[in-house]
Protein backbone atom coordinates (compact mmCIF):
# COMPACT_ATOMS: atom_id res chain seq x y z
CA UNK A 1 0.00 0.00 0.00
CA UNK A 2 1.15 3.47 -0.59
CA UNK A 3 0.46 6.85 0.46
CA UNK A 4 2.24 10.06 0.42
CA UNK A 5 5.18 8.63 -1.17
CA UNK A 6 5.74 5.97 1.88
CA UNK A 7 4.49 2.12 1.38
CA UNK A 8 3.64 -0.72 3.58
CA UNK A 9 3.22 -4.05 2.65
CA UNK A 10 0.85 -6.57 4.28
CA UNK A 11 2.17 -9.79 4.28
CA UNK A 12 5.44 -11.56 2.30
CA UNK A 13 3.82 -15.11 2.24
CA UNK A 14 5.49 -18.21 0.32
CA UNK A 15 2.55 -19.56 -1.93
CA UNK A 16 0.74 -22.92 -1.15
CA UNK A 17 1.85 -24.18 -4.23
CA UNK A 18 5.10 -23.01 -4.46
CA UNK A 19 7.84 -25.84 -5.21
CA UNK A 20 10.53 -23.98 -2.98
CA UNK A 21 12.05 -20.86 -1.60
CA UNK A 22 15.04 -20.53 -3.48
CA UNK A 23 13.02 -20.78 -6.66
CA UNK A 24 10.15 -18.43 -5.80
CA UNK A 25 11.17 -14.96 -6.18
CA UNK A 26 10.04 -11.82 -4.53
CA UNK A 27 6.94 -9.73 -5.42
CA UNK A 28 8.16 -6.64 -7.59
CA UNK A 29 7.67 -3.95 -4.33
CA UNK A 30 10.73 -1.42 -4.51
CA UNK A 31 12.64 -1.70 -1.04
CA UNK A 32 12.45 -5.58 -1.10
CA UNK A 33 15.61 -6.30 -2.75
CA UNK A 34 17.17 -2.99 -2.59
CA UNK A 35 17.18 -0.24 -0.10
CA UNK A 36 14.42 2.09 -0.41
CA UNK A 37 13.59 4.32 2.98
CA UNK A 38 10.28 4.72 1.07
CA UNK A 39 9.19 1.06 2.63
CA UNK A 40 8.68 1.65 6.12
CA UNK A 41 7.36 -1.91 6.88
CA UNK A 42 6.18 -5.22 6.40
CA UNK A 43 3.12 -6.33 8.83
CA UNK A 44 2.53 -9.78 9.17
CA UNK A 45 -0.88 -11.04 10.30
CA UNK A 46 0.26 -13.97 11.48
CA UNK A 47 2.62 -16.59 11.79
CA UNK A 48 1.40 -19.04 8.71
CA UNK A 49 4.07 -19.82 6.66
CA UNK A 50 2.18 -18.54 3.68
CA UNK A 51 2.07 -15.02 5.11
CA UNK A 52 5.76 -14.47 6.48
CA UNK A 53 7.52 -17.40 4.41
CA UNK A 54 9.53 -15.07 1.99
CA UNK A 55 10.30 -12.88 4.63
CA UNK A 56 13.73 -14.13 4.92
CA UNK A 57 14.54 -13.24 1.35
CA UNK A 58 14.17 -9.93 1.85
CA UNK A 59 17.16 -9.25 4.27
CA UNK A 60 16.63 -7.34 6.86
CA UNK A 61 16.29 -4.10 5.41
CA UNK A 62 12.67 -3.81 6.15
CA UNK A 63 11.22 -3.68 9.57
CA UNK A 64 8.81 -5.86 10.53
CA UNK A 65 5.31 -5.50 12.35
CA UNK A 66 3.95 -8.65 13.90
CA UNK A 67 1.80 -9.71 16.91
CA UNK A 68 3.98 -10.82 20.17
CA UNK A 69 2.75 -14.21 20.27
CA UNK A 70 3.52 -14.38 16.69
CA UNK A 71 7.00 -13.53 16.72
CA UNK A 72 7.71 -15.82 19.97
CA UNK A 73 6.02 -19.23 18.35
CA UNK A 74 8.07 -18.23 15.18
CA UNK A 75 11.40 -18.01 17.22
CA UNK A 76 9.95 -21.29 18.86
CA UNK A 77 9.59 -23.10 16.15
CA UNK A 78 13.00 -21.99 14.17
CA UNK A 79 14.68 -24.57 16.68
CA UNK A 80 13.03 -27.00 15.12
CA UNK A 81 11.29 -26.77 11.42
CA UNK A 82 13.32 -26.82 8.42
CA UNK A 83 14.54 -23.57 6.79
CA UNK A 84 12.56 -22.07 9.29
CA UNK A 85 14.10 -18.22 10.55
CA UNK A 86 13.56 -16.53 13.86
CA UNK A 87 11.82 -13.06 13.36
CA UNK A 88 12.20 -10.16 14.76
CA UNK A 89 9.49 -7.16 15.47
CA UNK A 90 10.76 -3.49 15.24
CA UNK A 91 6.50 -2.69 16.69
CA UNK A 92 3.86 -4.93 17.44
CA UNK A 93 -0.20 -5.57 17.14
CA UNK A 94 -2.33 -5.20 19.20
CA UNK A 95 -6.33 -5.77 19.17
CA UNK A 96 -7.93 -2.47 18.80
CA UNK A 97 -4.82 -0.67 19.34
CA UNK A 98 -4.01 1.67 16.15
CA UNK A 99 -0.55 1.56 15.22
CA UNK A 100 1.14 4.64 13.39
CA UNK A 101 3.81 3.75 10.46
CA UNK A 102 4.22 7.21 8.28
CA UNK A 103 1.21 8.07 6.80
CA UNK A 104 -0.64 4.71 7.71
CA UNK A 105 -2.82 4.26 10.42
CA UNK A 106 -3.30 0.12 11.63
CA UNK A 107 -5.65 -0.87 13.38
CA UNK A 108 -5.33 -4.62 14.07
CA UNK A 109 -8.59 -7.02 14.81
CA UNK A 110 -7.77 -10.14 16.33
CA UNK A 111 -9.74 -12.65 14.69
CA UNK A 112 -10.66 -16.87 14.96
CA UNK A 113 -8.15 -18.55 12.79
CA UNK A 114 -6.54 -21.82 12.80
CA UNK A 115 -2.76 -19.63 13.11
CA UNK A 116 -2.28 -18.22 16.74
CA UNK A 117 -2.72 -14.55 17.38
CA UNK A 118 -4.09 -13.72 14.05
CA UNK A 119 -5.30 -10.20 12.73
CA UNK A 120 -7.06 -8.79 10.24
CA UNK A 121 -6.29 -4.69 9.34
CA UNK A 122 -7.92 -1.54 9.03
CA UNK A 123 -5.66 0.88 7.11
CA UNK A 124 -6.04 4.02 6.96
CA UNK A 125 -4.21 6.89 4.95
CA UNK A 126 -4.74 9.99 2.66
CA UNK A 127 -8.53 10.01 3.69
CA UNK A 128 -8.99 6.16 2.76
CA UNK A 129 -9.89 3.33 4.15
CA UNK A 130 -9.33 -0.10 3.07
CA UNK A 131 -9.97 -3.21 5.58
CA UNK A 132 -7.55 -6.48 5.34
CA UNK A 133 -9.29 -9.54 6.11
CA UNK A 134 -6.27 -11.51 6.71
CA UNK A 135 -7.12 -15.31 7.73
CA UNK A 136 -10.09 -15.70 9.15
CA UNK A 137 -13.20 -18.35 10.39
CA UNK A 138 -15.87 -18.17 12.67
CA UNK A 139 -16.14 -21.93 13.36
CA UNK A 140 -13.23 -22.31 16.01
CA UNK A 141 -12.62 -21.73 20.02
CA UNK A 142 -12.39 -18.01 19.13
CA UNK A 143 -15.10 -17.68 17.00
CA UNK A 144 -16.86 -14.94 19.27
CA UNK A 145 -14.36 -12.91 17.72
CA UNK A 146 -15.89 -13.23 14.28
CA UNK A 147 -18.96 -12.35 15.66
CA UNK A 148 -17.76 -9.32 17.55
CA UNK A 149 -16.41 -8.43 14.08
CA UNK A 150 -19.76 -8.90 12.28
CA UNK A 151 -21.48 -6.93 15.31
CA UNK A 152 -19.02 -3.99 15.39
CA UNK A 153 -17.90 -4.20 12.11
CA UNK A 154 -14.75 -1.53 10.56
CA UNK A 155 -16.55 1.73 8.99
CA UNK A 156 -16.87 3.50 6.03
CA UNK A 157 -14.38 1.09 3.81
CA UNK A 158 -13.16 2.23 0.73
CA UNK A 159 -11.84 -0.89 -0.34
CA UNK A 160 -12.20 -4.68 1.59
CA UNK A 161 -9.43 -6.92 0.60
CA UNK A 162 -11.33 -10.35 1.49
CA UNK A 163 -9.99 -14.08 1.49
CA UNK A 164 -11.56 -16.96 -0.35
CA UNK A 165 -9.64 -20.05 0.59
CA UNK A 166 -12.78 -22.40 1.48
CA UNK A 167 -14.33 -21.47 -2.27
CA UNK A 168 -13.53 -24.69 -4.42
CA UNK A 169 -13.53 -26.51 -1.32
CA UNK A 170 -17.06 -26.50 -0.08
CA UNK A 171 -20.69 -25.93 -1.90
CA UNK A 172 -21.30 -22.49 -1.40
CA UNK A 173 -24.64 -23.40 1.27
CA UNK A 174 -22.49 -25.54 3.17
CA UNK A 175 -20.70 -25.05 6.34
CA UNK A 176 -17.26 -26.60 8.22
CA UNK A 177 -17.59 -28.44 11.55
CA UNK A 178 -17.07 -26.67 14.66
CA UNK A 179 -13.83 -27.18 17.13
CA UNK A 180 -16.13 -28.43 19.74
CA UNK A 181 -17.74 -30.69 17.29
CA UNK A 182 -14.07 -32.34 16.75
CA UNK A 183 -13.59 -32.64 19.95
CA UNK A 184 -16.86 -34.69 20.07
CA UNK A 185 -15.92 -36.54 17.57
CA UNK A 186 -12.31 -37.55 19.09
CA UNK A 187 -13.64 -38.47 22.23
CA UNK A 188 -15.46 -41.31 20.40
CA UNK A 189 -12.84 -42.16 18.24
CA UNK A 190 -10.37 -42.25 21.66
CA UNK A 191 -12.49 -44.77 23.31
CA UNK A 192 -13.01 -47.21 20.73
CA UNK A 193 -9.37 -47.09 20.24
CA UNK A 194 -7.40 -50.21 22.43
CA UNK A 195 -3.98 -48.58 21.85
CA UNK A 196 -2.09 -45.51 21.43
CA UNK A 197 -4.10 -43.15 19.85
CA UNK A 198 -2.17 -40.55 17.59
CA UNK A 199 -2.92 -37.55 15.99
CA UNK A 200 -1.74 -35.85 12.70
CA UNK A 201 -1.72 -32.40 13.35
CA UNK A 202 0.47 -28.89 13.62
CA UNK A 203 1.86 -28.09 17.07
CA UNK A 204 0.94 -24.86 15.89
CA UNK A 205 -2.90 -24.89 15.39
CA UNK A 206 -3.16 -24.45 18.97
CA UNK A 207 -7.48 -24.67 18.56
CA UNK A 208 -6.65 -28.00 17.42
CA UNK A 209 -4.36 -29.06 20.68
CA UNK A 210 -6.96 -27.72 22.97
CA UNK A 211 -9.59 -29.79 21.07
CA UNK A 212 -7.32 -32.59 21.23
CA UNK A 213 -6.07 -32.12 24.49
CA UNK A 214 -9.74 -31.91 26.06
CA UNK A 215 -10.75 -34.93 24.01
CA UNK A 216 -7.74 -36.73 25.90
CA UNK A 217 -8.95 -35.77 28.99
CA UNK A 218 -12.31 -36.63 28.75
CA UNK A 219 -11.18 -40.24 27.92
CA UNK A 220 -8.86 -40.52 30.92
CA UNK A 221 -5.80 -40.52 28.37
CA UNK A 222 -2.58 -38.50 28.52
CA UNK A 223 -1.83 -35.70 26.04
CA UNK A 224 1.36 -36.95 24.76
CA UNK A 225 3.75 -33.88 23.10
CA UNK A 226 7.39 -33.41 21.50
CA UNK A 227 9.67 -30.46 22.66
CA UNK A 228 8.92 -28.72 19.67
CA UNK A 229 4.85 -28.83 20.27
CA UNK A 230 5.69 -28.11 24.16
CA UNK A 231 7.72 -25.02 23.10
CA UNK A 232 5.53 -23.68 21.37
CA UNK A 233 2.73 -23.98 23.64
CA UNK A 234 5.12 -22.01 26.18
CA UNK A 235 5.05 -19.53 23.82
CA UNK A 236 1.42 -18.66 23.24
CA UNK A 237 2.25 -17.39 27.04
CA UNK A 238 -1.59 -17.83 27.51
CA UNK A 239 -2.49 -19.84 31.13
CA UNK A 240 -5.62 -20.98 29.25
CA UNK A 241 -3.58 -23.07 26.51
CA UNK A 242 -2.06 -26.39 27.96
CA UNK A 243 1.25 -26.58 28.35
CA UNK A 244 4.26 -28.16 30.09
CA UNK A 245 3.85 -25.99 33.73
CA UNK A 246 2.59 -26.30 36.86
CA UNK A 247 -0.93 -26.67 37.56
CA UNK A 248 -1.26 -28.75 33.90
CA UNK A 249 -2.31 -32.41 34.60
CA UNK A 250 -2.92 -35.28 31.55
CA UNK A 251 0.47 -33.56 29.44
CA UNK A 252 3.77 -35.24 29.07
CA UNK A 253 6.58 -34.35 27.30
CA UNK A 254 8.59 -37.53 24.93
CA UNK A 255 11.55 -36.49 22.80
CA UNK A 256 12.25 -38.58 20.10
CA UNK A 257 15.85 -39.43 19.80
CA UNK A 258 16.22 -37.80 16.29
CA UNK A 259 15.04 -34.47 18.39
CA UNK A 260 17.55 -35.05 21.54
CA UNK A 261 20.12 -35.21 18.65
CA UNK A 262 18.84 -32.08 17.15
CA UNK A 263 18.61 -29.85 20.74
CA UNK A 264 22.38 -30.66 21.62
CA UNK A 265 23.38 -30.54 17.82
CA UNK A 266 21.78 -26.69 18.37
CA UNK A 267 22.93 -26.25 22.01
CA UNK A 268 19.91 -25.82 23.63
CA UNK A 269 19.07 -29.26 25.11
CA UNK A 270 19.11 -27.35 28.52
CA UNK A 271 15.20 -26.53 27.54
CA UNK A 272 14.82 -29.81 28.88
CA UNK A 273 15.33 -29.26 32.50
CA UNK A 274 11.68 -27.27 32.20
CA UNK A 275 9.90 -30.40 32.01
CA UNK A 276 10.88 -31.89 34.43
CA UNK A 277 7.67 -33.75 36.22
CA UNK A 278 6.19 -34.20 32.56
CA UNK A 279 8.89 -36.52 31.22
CA UNK A 280 7.74 -39.35 29.25
CA UNK A 281 10.74 -41.82 28.81
CA UNK A 282 11.04 -44.26 25.92
CA UNK A 283 10.66 -47.40 28.02
CA UNK A 284 7.59 -46.32 29.26
CA UNK A 285 5.77 -46.12 26.16
CA UNK A 286 4.40 -49.17 25.98
CA UNK A 287 3.02 -48.74 30.05
CA UNK A 288 1.26 -45.83 28.79
CA UNK A 289 0.07 -45.97 25.19
CA UNK A 290 -3.41 -47.51 25.81
CA UNK A 291 -3.55 -44.72 28.36
CA UNK A 292 -2.51 -41.92 26.03
CA UNK A 293 -2.97 -39.39 22.47
CA UNK A 294 0.40 -38.33 21.01
CA UNK A 295 0.76 -35.09 18.43
CA UNK A 296 2.46 -36.97 16.17
CA UNK A 297 4.49 -36.45 12.93
CA UNK A 298 5.23 -39.82 10.70
CA UNK A 299 8.84 -39.68 11.02
CA UNK A 300 8.00 -40.22 14.79
CA UNK A 301 7.11 -43.87 13.67
CA UNK A 302 10.40 -45.65 14.58
CA UNK A 303 10.91 -44.31 17.90
CA UNK A 304 7.41 -45.73 18.64
CA UNK A 305 8.54 -49.47 17.25
CA UNK A 306 11.20 -49.53 19.07
CA UNK A 307 9.28 -48.65 22.22
CA UNK A 308 6.85 -51.20 21.44
CA UNK A 309 3.79 -49.14 22.32
CA UNK A 310 1.79 -49.34 18.17
CA UNK A 311 0.16 -52.39 19.67
CA UNK A 312 -3.63 -51.58 19.01
CA UNK A 313 -3.19 -47.98 17.70
CA UNK A 314 -4.77 -45.40 15.44
CA UNK A 315 -3.64 -42.96 13.43
CA UNK A 316 -5.77 -39.33 13.05
CA UNK A 317 -5.53 -37.05 10.38
CA UNK A 318 -6.11 -33.63 11.36
CA UNK A 319 -4.61 -31.63 8.84
CA UNK A 320 -6.05 -29.84 4.98
CA UNK A 321 -6.20 -32.94 2.98
CA UNK A 322 -3.70 -31.43 0.12
CA UNK A 323 -1.40 -32.48 2.45
CA UNK A 324 -2.18 -35.99 1.55
CA UNK A 325 -1.26 -35.65 -2.09
CA UNK A 326 1.14 -38.33 -4.01
CA UNK A 327 4.47 -37.53 -3.30
CA UNK A 328 3.50 -35.98 0.19
CA UNK A 329 5.13 -36.90 3.66
CA UNK A 330 1.47 -37.18 4.67
CA UNK A 331 0.62 -39.99 1.53
CA UNK A 332 3.45 -42.14 2.69
CA UNK A 333 2.49 -42.02 6.43
CA UNK A 334 -1.02 -43.50 5.30
CA UNK A 335 0.54 -45.72 2.69
CA UNK A 336 3.04 -47.17 5.97
CA UNK A 337 -0.30 -47.25 8.37
CA UNK A 338 -1.96 -49.77 5.13
CA UNK A 339 0.98 -51.60 4.91
CA UNK A 340 0.55 -52.00 8.91
CA UNK A 341 -3.18 -52.83 8.67
CA UNK A 342 -3.00 -49.70 11.37
CA UNK A 343 -6.47 -47.44 11.12
CA UNK A 344 -6.44 -43.89 9.36
CA UNK A 345 -8.72 -41.38 9.88
CA UNK A 346 -9.21 -37.88 8.73
CA UNK A 347 -10.73 -35.78 11.68
CA UNK A 348 -10.58 -32.25 9.97
CA UNK A 349 -12.15 -28.68 9.73
CA UNK A 350 -10.78 -25.55 8.26
CA UNK A 351 -8.62 -23.07 9.70
CA UNK A 352 -10.66 -21.02 7.04
CA UNK A 353 -14.45 -18.93 6.96
CA UNK A 354 -17.28 -20.79 5.50
CA UNK A 355 -18.77 -19.13 2.03
CA UNK A 356 -21.74 -18.57 4.51
CA UNK A 357 -19.70 -16.76 7.07
CA UNK A 358 -17.52 -14.76 4.44
CA UNK A 359 -21.06 -13.42 3.06
CA UNK A 360 -21.50 -12.33 6.30
CA UNK A 361 -18.75 -10.35 6.78
CA UNK A 362 -18.96 -8.83 3.35
CA UNK A 363 -22.53 -7.62 4.45
CA UNK A 364 -21.14 -6.34 7.76
CA UNK A 365 -18.24 -4.54 6.23
CA UNK A 366 -20.45 -3.49 3.59
CA UNK A 367 -17.12 -2.00 1.46
CA UNK A 368 -17.34 0.18 -1.53
CA UNK A 369 -15.09 -2.35 -3.30
CA UNK A 370 -14.30 -5.83 -2.30
CA UNK A 371 -11.17 -7.67 -4.05
CA UNK A 372 -10.47 -11.10 -4.11
CA UNK A 373 -7.50 -12.37 -2.29
CA UNK A 374 -5.79 -15.40 -1.33
CA UNK A 375 -8.20 -17.70 -3.38
CA UNK A 376 -8.41 -20.29 -6.59
CA UNK A 377 -11.83 -19.12 -7.22
CA UNK A 378 -11.83 -15.58 -7.44
CA UNK A 379 -14.25 -15.47 -10.20
CA UNK A 380 -16.86 -17.17 -7.78
CA UNK A 381 -17.22 -14.08 -5.65
CA UNK A 382 -19.63 -11.67 -8.20
CA UNK A 383 -22.13 -14.64 -7.81
CA UNK A 384 -21.66 -14.50 -3.68
CA UNK A 385 -20.78 -11.05 -2.75
CA UNK A 386 -21.76 -7.76 -3.44
CA UNK A 387 -19.28 -4.56 -5.02
CA UNK A 388 -17.32 -7.05 -6.43
CA UNK A 389 -13.87 -5.75 -8.30
CA UNK A 390 -11.59 -8.15 -10.05
CA UNK A 391 -7.89 -7.23 -10.41
CA UNK A 392 -4.56 -9.11 -11.63
CA UNK A 393 -1.64 -9.57 -9.46
CA UNK A 394 0.75 -6.59 -10.17
CA UNK A 395 -1.70 -4.32 -11.01
CA UNK A 396 -2.05 -0.82 -9.23
CA UNK A 397 -5.13 -0.24 -7.77
CA UNK A 398 -5.61 3.45 -6.74
CA UNK A 399 -8.28 3.73 -3.86
CA UNK A 400 -8.74 8.13 -4.34
CA UNK A 401 -6.55 11.25 -4.73
CA UNK A 402 -4.60 13.13 -6.64
CA UNK A 403 -2.02 11.44 -8.59
CA UNK A 404 0.57 12.75 -6.80
CA UNK A 405 -0.49 11.89 -2.87
CA UNK A 406 -2.79 9.14 -4.37
CA UNK A 407 -3.68 6.20 -1.66
CA UNK A 408 -3.44 2.71 -3.46
CA UNK A 409 -2.40 -0.86 -3.85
Amino acid sequence: MESAGHRILLDLGLPLNAPDLVSTPLPDVKGLSGEDPGLLAIVLSHGHRDHWGLVPKAGNRVPLVMGKATERIIRAAADFVPDAVALNAAQYLEHGKPLQVGPFVITPRLVDHSGFDAYAMEVEAGGKRIFYSGDLRAHGRKGGLFEALINHPPPNIDTMLMEGSSLGRLADDQSFPSEAALEEIFVDRFRDTAGLALVACSAQNIDRVVTVYRAAKRTGRTLIVDAYAAEVLKATDKDSIPKPAPGWSNLAVFIPQSQRIQLKKKNIASIVGSYRGFRLWPEQLAEHAPRSVMLFRGWMMRDLDRARALAGASVFWSQWDGYLGAGSPGAALKADCERRGMPFEVIHTSGHASPGDLKRLAAAVSPKRLIPIHTFEREKFPTLFENVSIHEDGEWINVGGRDADATGF
